[in-house]
C-alpha cells in the first residue's frame, strides 16, 4: 500500500483496526496506527458498523461503573449510538 487512495484488506474490520487487549481495552495496531495512510477513514468505517456500536456501549458502561456518567447520560447516550446505526 503506497498511495493513500489504496484500501488495504483489513479496512473497516474492527477486530483487525481496534482490537481488545489482555487489559480490556481497545486500541489501534502499530502497524496501523503508524503506517496505515487510511487509519481515521478505516476507523470511522469500522464505528459505523453494529460491532462499532457495541464499543461504544463499552465505553458508556465503563464510565457508568466508574461514576462518570449517571443513569439518564447512560441512557441517553446509548439511545443516540443506536440511532447513528439506524440513519
Amino acid at each position: 500500500m503506497n498511495k493513500e487512495n489504496e484500501i488495504p484488506p483489513c479496512f473497516g474490520i474492527l477486530e483487525k483496526v481496534f482490537p481488545m487487549t489482555d487489559k480490556g481495552l481497545r486500541q489501534t495496531p502499530d502497524e496501523c496506527f503508524y503506517h496505515c495512510p487510511v487509519k481515521t477513514k478505516c476507523l470511522q468505517q469500522a464505528m459505523a458498523t453494529k460491532d462499532g456500536i457495541k464499543v461504544e456501549e463499552e465505553i458508556i458502561e465503563r464510565g457508568s461503573k466508574a461514576g462518570a456518567i449517571n443513569f439518564f447520560e447512560r441512557w441517553s447516550r446509548k439511545k443516540q449510538a443506536h440511532r447513528k446505526n439506524n440513519l
